[in-house]
């Protein structure tokens, strides 16, 4: 279902790995939501991939179909999965380490929304990406929550509306994806991005990222006030004086991760 490897550098990588579809099924949301909450420590960046042509079709429809046999009609099995998937979406977003998709293939309905809710993403020329649910009767709602916050509006609901797949340099015009790279190239780029990030300070990479997120969702006003307390608590951690102290002396920051 998953395959996970940590490298020395700190690099956590996740594989979806149940081809063909590489469905978000109940199962597969829990134990992606577990692997990013408990993360190792060691861990400095997560890099989700897959197996297959499907980076993911969304939610597992056999899975979810079967329950209609349910008394209620299937009602409290989708509030539950539902739930346990927008947990993991949040989950990706306020994981403490940076979170990059590596997609090569296509990423429909919640797969489309995972790779949204990831702080950067990397595709091939040939993959595609979607919110098809209005072509199915069932408006993308919850993936639309990820992707208004990621793409333009009106672009958002050009995909929810029209439903139609997305080529990559559609994506990267978007902005849900940062960049296309060769086939043969991606795993090499992403290690090198996630490489990069594994770098710097772990503290610095969790203090940034939940301040980038906190900060979007307020006024001008009070993002630069939010910020600006940010910076001095940023500007009082040891790796701050670290990193200042190596561009006077200078040398190569040793990092304490504090």
């Amino acid at each position: 279902m998953l395959k996970t490897a940590l490298s020395n550098d700190g690099v956590f990588s996740i594989t979806l790995a149940n081809p063909p579809a590489n469905a978000l099924s109940e199962a597969m949301i829990e134990r992606l939501t577990n692997e990013i909450e408990t993360l190792d420590e060691a861990a400095r960046v997560i890099v989700i991939g897959h197996e297959g042509k499907l980076f993911s079709a969304g939610h597992d429809i056999k899975e979810m179909t079967a329950r209609r046999s349910d008394p209620d009609n299937g009602r409290a099995f989708f509030e539950m999965v539902m739930g346990k998937c927008a947990n993991l979406m949040q989950a990706v977003v306020h994981a403490k380490v940076p979170v990059i998709a590596k997609v090569d293939g296509l990423a429909t309905a919640a797969g489309c929304q995972l790779v949204a809710s990831c702080d950067l993403a990397y595709a091939t020329s040939g993959s595609r990406f979607c919110t098809p649910g209005v072509n199915i009767g069932l408006f993308c709602s919850t993936p639309m929550v990820a992707l208004s916050r990621n793409v333009h509006r009106k672009h958002a609901m050009e995909m929810l509306l029209v439903g139609e797949e997305l080529p990559a340099e559609k994506a990267v015009e978007f902005g849900l994806i940062n960049e296309i790279v060769d086939v043969e190239s991606l795993d090499a780029r992403v290690e090198s991005v996630a490489q990069t990030i594994a770098s710097k300070s772990k503290y610095v990479l969790e203090i940034g990222k939940r301040a980038f997120y906190e900060q979007a969702e307020m006024s001008l006003s009070n993002a630069y006030d939010h910020c600006a307390a940010v910076m001095v608590r940023n500007m009082m951690a040891r790796d701050a004086e670290e990193g200042l102290g190596a561009i006077l002396e200078k040398r190569t920051p040793v990092w304490s991760d504090s």
